[in-house]
């Protein structure tokens, strides 16, 4: 059975074109390829090769070798019976490198633009084409240059082509007939997202500058996990200052560089995607990483942990993914390698805001080793390297520009200012215009340390908060170095309390050269510098002593970084008692998934995945795992059973909460003993408080039943039924600051409520959810906050949370004659 069309029927007036005289050796070629050529027999495409080469004889001469590859080539660029057999025969074809001319080279090169373009095949079209030009004559070469280039830009448009070995090869190969610099950095950097566009912008002339470009092309060969010696090797040798002073600034673009939504079409199909960095652009970047290695300059460890940090955390900032991990990894490898106590500070705070477990899994490595190093242990290592910028004892920093005077200073709130000092000593309103053109290099430097010291902060109080959840202990000369003398961690450890171990507690105060502590009651404890001490917990205290210390804090007027005096305590209930292994006290909520997952992620949560990729295989059912005290705690999670159909089978909405188990993980624990979840009964008191802890905090953000509009049962318990733990303490610190409140005659407080007494109305302000009801008939209020209120102290630092809300919605509802917000006056006076 023979085909009833020959190619040549099948061409265009055009590719006849590309033809010419049709010789007798290429046609008789041609004809015998035609005989075989039967789409419904050509596969397997083995098969059909074999069967082909075998009909024409092991003997063939170079020019019918070049006809069968220019019939598999033109068979190629056919839409419609386009088959596998053809590819392969171009294979063998480009095996035999037979002597072709130029005109079939440029016939090769046109006969693959539409199938790359319209995708009939991947690769293959470029095989013979591409074998050849490479061994020609740089002069030979430029015939087919603008062709090739039209191939290139349909590959570097195309997401399928745009990663590939072979269009890496040629944009190395085009770069290097390059008209200009920017052309050549061009050809190598690419387009496949928006950092690369930067760096062809703005750096394009400079990359491409013939004393770099070598060094760029050296880049681009990192695609290695690390460095060779002998990578590392030639990048030495390529590696100039101005290249240096390239890497700084390109590696310095990183950090506030964030992921763009893409659109990318499939045929009619539009898919959007978010993108941070092509595997290219990475490449690239991983390429510069490795070479600050080289460069040993003090601002490379700083520098790379900022690109550590924005590469290792999730999309938005946040989340238990990475943008980049290929860019994280190798910034880590660098990093590492230095092995100094510099790259301490950095890595910290990587601990505090990356939650991918692969990454801080190396975090950790890296950090051991250099404890090691140090004769410390990893925590001892991080109190002793937290970084002071600087700063004195007295948390500032001074020097003069000039007549004027910059100065830098962190004060006892934790807020970092940066001031300048006129002539006369006293603080001006602006940067004076002497030290912006005298001294701007002054100037940068402070700005840069306000920045570093804004993103310390919240990384060491995560660090202290940590060091509370596990229970360190500390000699007291240790607490006084590192906790309270510390111009930037003491504004943390100066607010909290302190606890001789097993023994009295207080506050610290100055004391002459040193501190002591201070309890409620005024006395005074002066421990020595070896005794033990820990951070005071609320687990292991009395309900007196707690009460006092929330009265007392609230006396002076004291704000702790985290919730410590206040913190909520999640004591073994009957009900976990009798269960036995689990605890069903956070089931069965409706959770906001990316929200939830967010907030875990960001107390040391791993592991949560869900989604509508493989039902079968489980996708739709995971856990949420934290590793605490030699415990790991595991939390159940499963998607709704509609949510296939409310997702639309994309990002999963939302997620059912399920119940939560202990495991052993010390180093005395069996293998048995970590597979089985362990007795309720038998997890330590702290362990148990602060994993419920998380859990209360992340169904109190993310709970469905927040929703202002929702509706149905859960929603009607969630919002006004019996308050958690965490509604519990926002209701005893309420008691303590109603009474300091100018709207405390119009306000009390009852088992769940906020009860504010208005001039049109009576609403109780519900503890939990702080959603309202209106009296007398309980009709529901919605109100959508709009940020708390700012001039109520309270005992805590809790950025904007529901307390803050609940006191915002109190002072506005105490004064309900003044609301004129349509929405909210329309629901008053129905």
């Amino acid at each position: 059975m023979t085909s009833d069309m020959g190619l040549l029927d099948e061409l265009s007036a055009e590719q006849l074109g590309w033809l010419g005289d049709l010789d007798r050796t290429r046609a008789d070629v041609f004809a015998r390829l035609d005989e075989f050529y039967v789409p419904e027999q050509c596969w397997p495409a083995p098969t059909f090769t074999e069967k082909v080469t075998a009909a024409l004889g092991s003997d063939l001469s170079d020019a019918q070798w070049r006809a069968v590859g220019v019939w598999a080539q033109l068979r190629m660029s056919m839409p419609r019976d386009h088959r596998p057999g053809s590819a392969l025969l171009a294979l063998r074809v480009s095996e035999r490198r037979p002597a072709w001319t130029g005109d079939e080279i440029e016939l090769l090169w046109r006969a693959a633009v539409e199938p790359i373009l319209h995708g009939y095949a991947h690769e293959a079209p470029l095989l013979i084409p591409w074998a050849v030009t490479r061994k020609l004559t740089h002069e030979e070469q430029r015939r087919h240059l603008p062709t090739m280039r039209r191939i290139q830009e349909i590959m570097t448009a195309h997401p399928w082509h745009s990663g590939s070995r072979l269009k890496r090869d040629m944009d190395v190969f085009l770069a290097g007939h390059a008209e200009n610099p920017v052309t050549a950095a061009t050809c190598l950097v690419g387009g496949g997202d928006g950092f690369a566009a930067l760096l062809v912008t703005e750096y394009g002339s400079r990359l491409g500058d013939p004393r770099t470009f070598p060094l760029l092309r050296h880049w681009m060969t990192a695609t290695s996990a690390r460095p060779k010696p002998a990578w590392l090797g030639q990048a030495a040798d390529l590696l100039t200052p101005d290249a240096t002073a390239l890497i700084r600034e390109i590696l310095g673009r990183v950090p506030a560089y964030r992921e763009s939504t893409v659109q990318q079409r499939y045929g009619d199909h539009v898919r959007t995607t978010t993108t941070y960095l092509h595997e290219r652009t990475a490449t690239l970047l991983r390429g510069m990483v490795w070479n600050c290695e080289l460069i040993g300059e003090p601002w490379t460890v700083p520098l790379l942990g900022e690109v550590a940090l924005a590469a290792g955390t999730g999309i938005g900032g946040s989340g238990p993914n990475s943008r980049c991990e290929m860019l994280v990894n190798a910034a880590l490898l660098v990093l590492g390698r230095n092995g100094g106590l510099e790259v301490v500070a950095p890595l910290a705070r990587m601990q505090a805001k990356v939650r991918r477990k692969s990454i801080l899994a190396k975090v950790a490595q890296v950090l051991d080793t250099v404890a090691v190093h140090a004769g410390l242990s990893r925590e001892q290592l991080l109190d002793r390297t937290a970084p002071t910028f600087g700063l004195g004892l007295d948390g500032v920093r001074e020097e003069r520009a000039g007549e004027h005077v910059i100065r830098l200073a962190l004060n006892e709130a934790g807020t970092p200012l940066l001031t300048f000092l006129n002539p006369a000593g006293r603080p001006v309103k602006s940067v004076p215009k002497a030290v912006r053109e005298s001294h701007g290099a002054l100037l940068s430097e402070f700005r840069n340390t306000l920045k570093e010291i804004r993103g310390t902060l919240p990384t060491e109080r995560f660090r202290v908060e940590r060091a509370l959840a596990e229970d360190r202990v500390w000699r007291w000369g240790q607490v006084e170095e590192f906790f309270l003398d510390h111009p930037v961690t003491g504004v943390h450890g100066r607010r909290l309390i302190w606890q001789i171990l097993q023994g009295p507690a207080g506050t610290p105060v100055r004391a002459g050269d040193g501190w002591e502590l201070t309890d409620p009651l005024g006395r005074r404890i002066q421990p020595r510098a070896d005794t033990p001490m820990q951070l005071w917990h609320p687990i292991r205290e009395t309900v007196e002593e707690v009460r006092a210390w929330r009265d007392h804090l609230l006396e002076i007027g004291s704000r702790q970084p985290f919730k410590q005096a206040f913190r909520e305590v999640y004591l073994l209930t009957p009900a976990e008692e009798r269960s036995g292994t689990l605890s069903n006290r956070f089931a069965e909520h409706r959770l906001r998934y990316g929200q939830a997952k967010a907030l875990l992620s960001e107390r040391g949560w791993t592991g949560l995945s869900l989604g509508h990729w493989d039902a079968a295989g489980g996708s739709e059912q995971g856990e949420a795992v934290k590793d605490i005290l030699g415990w790991q705690a595991r939390w159940d999670m499963h998607l709704p059973w509609e949510s296939w159909e409310t997702d639309g089978g994309g990002t999963a909405a939302f997620c059912v909460s399920g119940p939560i188990r202990f495991y052993r993980t010390d180093e005395e624990s069996s293998q048995e003993e970590f597979r089985r979840p362990a007795p309720l009964t038998e997890v330590p008191s702290l362990v148990l408080s602060e994993v419920m802890r998380d859990a209360d905090l992340a169904v109190g953000v993310s709970s469905v039943g927040l929703d202002p509009e929702g509706q149905g049962d859960y929603w009607q318990s969630y919002n006004f039924g019996d308050l958690t733990e965490t509604a519990e303490i926002r209701r005893d610190a309420l008691a303590r600051l109603l009474p300091r409140l100018r709207i405390a005659d119009r306000a009390e407080l009852t088992d769940r409520f906020l009860r504010v007494r208005g001039d049109l109305r009576t609403y109780r302000i519900h503890l939990g959810s702080g959603n309202i009801l209106m009296e007398p008939n309980d009709a529901y209020l919605c109100i959508v906050p709009r940020g708390g209120s700012d001039s109520v102290f309270l005992p805590f630092e809790e950025e904007g949370g529901m307390l803050s809300v609940i006191i915002s919605k109190a002072f506005l509802l105490a004064d309900d004659t003044a609301i004129t917000d349509p929405s909210i006056t329309r629901q008053i006076k129905v």
